[in-house]
Formats: structure tokens, C-alpha cells, sequence
């Protein structure tokens, strides 16, 4: 979705996260996150620093803690990576090297600890089955934080900036999709009828994600775009996430049909406020993942997981919405004020500052920052 000139800097941001991010997890990151399992509090213990204590470890169903440790790694690798497509053409990639560190440990492992881990949102009763509040109201608030950081690009919003290969769009919306399956499915950490419900309801949501999108796109632009398809699509992604194991029946259509209006109504916001947002990270995730979360406490049904509950819409009272409210104020807000801190830290104590100069942005950041072109179209 970025121009020629910035697809290997994209790439680069999100292939250096795999790497740090899954440094830090193996070193003191798991432990942080998942230390001291299911008492509360705000972060975890040094139980596990360094993967002590893990090595032939088993939990209460016979899983092995490694592959557990190795499946909340993807996450943990995921969730910063989602904010490169807000500041997109043009951070440094010194500066995105040091807030990645920075945010993945101040920000991503206690928010992991609150909600996946049994901590404080979690002990009050907030529900998260792969992630809304986690990976993307979390990420979709930092992003929001450093774009506004960051400033606009150079010629944002006057002049168009299409993506360079929509065909690469797609290819790469399909890999997610069926990426996310593992994510969603995979939640349920077993093969079982929770399982199957998120995997199905991961799917349905998608795909009326996808179509809610274009309706709207059709009746308000005039067409139904690819680029609207793809964004649709994860928009529904996005908004199951926090549903996948909690819901069933044709709840999916509904999260995923909303979710596909209310995130292509929600771009008009960065035009609206003056936020360059590239790659509509806000509109898609943040907007994506509060929808999500909040529906949750409207659909939820405990008869599809015992170990969910019951939302408006099944009996269960207002008790759950209040709760998804709460968790989800409350990791937008510290997301967004920690994220915002950490680059403006950078912004001062970095030479360089966090933002590319003037002549780098334009002659690209895959050659200022990486001295390479994605792309060599000569004839040889």
C-alpha cells in the first residue's frame, strides 16, 4: 500500500520487529507478560526470565508452556508492527528501531498481563479471546500517537498517494486471512468446539466485513474498490478478534458488517482532524478493535465457551458491556499517552530526531535509510 519508493523500509520496519521483538520475549518479555498467571496486578514476575523453569513444563490440559510461549510471541511480534503503517514514508528506521524496544516492554507487556494473563481488567471480568484490546486497540492508539508525532508526509492530503501495487494489496490481505485463522482458532488452545466456532466465525466475519465495506463505499464514492475489499476484509478481522470464541450463530455478520461501515466511515476522521494516517491503521485497527470489544458485551453467549458470559443481548445484563467499556478506555488511553511519551522522548534525546529530513522523504527511504530500491525495472 506504500509507494515504490518505501515498500523495502515497510518491509524492513516489520521484519526487524520478528527480530528484536522475539529477543526480548525469550530474555524477560514472557515472563513480564505471563508471570504470575491469573492473580492479577499490573505486570508480571521474573519467574521465567531467560525461558527458566520451561523447558519440559506442561499447564493444567497437558499443553506443552513452550508452544503457549511461542503462540503469544506472534503476538507480541504483530502488535507494534501494525503501527508502521501509520507513520509510513517517513520515520527514521533508527527511530523505529528504538521505540519498538521501547514500547514492546512499557507498553505491550503490561497491557498483555492486564488482559491475557488474568490481570486487573481481566480479574474485574473483561473478555479478550485473541486481541481487540491487546493487539488492536493497543496498537492502533500508539499509532495515533506517533503519526501526530511525526507530522504529515510531504504533500499529505494534496497530493495522491495510491498504493504501488494493489495486486500485492490483495495477495497480501489473503495471507492475513488465513493467517488469522491461527490466531483466532488458535486461542482456544485445543482442538475443539471453541476451536471450530472462532475459526468459522473468523471467516463469516471477514467476509461481511468485506461487503459491508463496499456497500457503503459503492452508495457514498460511486465504486466498490479492491483496496476497499481488502480494507473490509481486515476491518472484519479486526472486529471478531475479541469475539471469536465468545459468540456463534450469525452474530459474526452482524460484528463483521458493522465493523466494514463504521471503520471506512471512520478514515474521514484523519481528514477531518489533520492526522496523517498512511495506511488508515486508525480507522482499520483502533476503530476496528473498540467495535469489536464493545460488541462483545452485546453479543457474548456463554453457551458457545463456559468460559465467557453472557452479553446484553442474552440475558447477561449490562455488567460485560461495562467491563469491555472499561478495558477498552482504559488500554487507549495508556496507550496513547505512553506511546506519545516515548517519541517525544526520541524526538528530543535522537541527533537526528524521529522523522526523516526533507530530501530523504523525497527521494524515498528505501534508498536515504537502507540504500537499496525494492524494485529494478533496467533492462540488464
Amino acid at each position: 500500500m506504500v509507494r515504490a519508493k518505501n515498500v523495502l523500509a515497510m518491509l524492513m520496519q516489520n521484519f526487524f520487529a520478528m527480530g528484536i521483538v522475539t529477543i526480548i520475549w525469550v530474555l524477560f518479555g514472557y515472563t513480564l507478560a505471563f508471570g504470575d498467571f491469573g492473580n492479577g496486578g499490573w505486570i508480571g514476575n521474573f519467574d521465567f526470565i531467560g525461558m527458566k523453569n520451561l523447558t519440559n513444563a506442561v499447564d493444567a490440559n497437558g499443553l506443552p508452556v513452550l508452544a503457549f510461549v511461542a503462540f503469544q510471541l506472534t503476538f507480541a511480534v504483530i502488535t507494534p508492527a501494525l503501527i508502521t503503517g501509520a507513520i509510513a514514508d517517513r520515520m527514521r528506521f533508527c527511530a523505529w528501531v528504538a521505540f519498538i524496544v521501547l514500547w514492546s516492554v512499557l507498553v505491550y507487556l503490561p497491557v498483555a498481563h492486564w488482559v491475557f494473563a488474568g490481570g486487573w481488567l481481566a480479574e474485574r471480568g473483561a473478555l479478550d479471546f485473541a486481541g481487540g484490546t491487546v493487539v488492536h486497540v493497543n496498537a492502533g492508539a500508539g499509532a495515533l500517537a506517533l503519526c501526530v508525532l511525526l507530522g504529515k508526509r510531504k504533500g499529505w492530503p494534496s497530493d495522491a498517494m495510491p498504493p504501488h501495487s494493489l495486486p500485492l494489496t490483495l495477495l497480501g490481505t489473503g495471507i492475513l486471512w488465513f493467517g488469522w485463522f491461527g490466531f483466532n482458532a488458535g486461542s482456544a488452545l485445543a482442538a475443539n468446539a471453541v476451536a471450530a466456532q472462532a475459526f468459522l466465525n473468523t471467516f463469516v466475519a471477514a467476509a461481511a466485513g468485506l461487503v459491508g465495506w463496499l456497500v457503503v463505499e459503492r452508495l457514498k464514492g460511486g465504486h466498490a474498490t479492491t483496496l476497499g475489499a481488502a480494507s473490509g476484509a481486515v476491518a472484519g478481522l479486526v472486529a471478531i478478534t475479541p469475539c471469536a470464541g465468545f459468540v456463534g450463530g450469525l452474530t459474526p455478520i452482524a460484528i463483521g458488517g458493522i465493523a466494514g461501515i463504521v471503520c471506512y466511515l471512520a478514515i474521514a476522521l484523519k481528514f477531518r482532524f489533520g492526522y496523517d494516517d498512511s495506511l488508515d491503521v486508525v480507522a482499520v485497527h483502533l476503530v476496528g478493535g473498540i467495535v469489536g470489544s464493545v460488541l462483545l458485551g452485546v453479543f457474548a453467549d456463554r453457551s458457545v465457551n463456559e468460559l465467557g458470559k453472557d452479553g446484553v443481548l442474552n440475558g447477561g445484563g449490562w455488567g460485560l458491556f461495562g467491563e469491555q467499556v472499561l478495558a477498552v478506555s482504559v488500554v487507549l488511553a495508556f496507550s496513547l499517552i505512553v506511546s506519545f511519551g516515548i517519541g517525544l522522548l526520541l524526538k528530543v534525546v535522537l541527533p537526528k530526531g524521529i522523522r526523516a529530513s526533507e530530501e530523504d522523504e523525497e527521494v524515498g527511504l528505501d534508498l536515504s535509510q537502507h540504500s537499496e530500491a525494492g524494485y529494478s525495472l533496467e533492462r540488464v
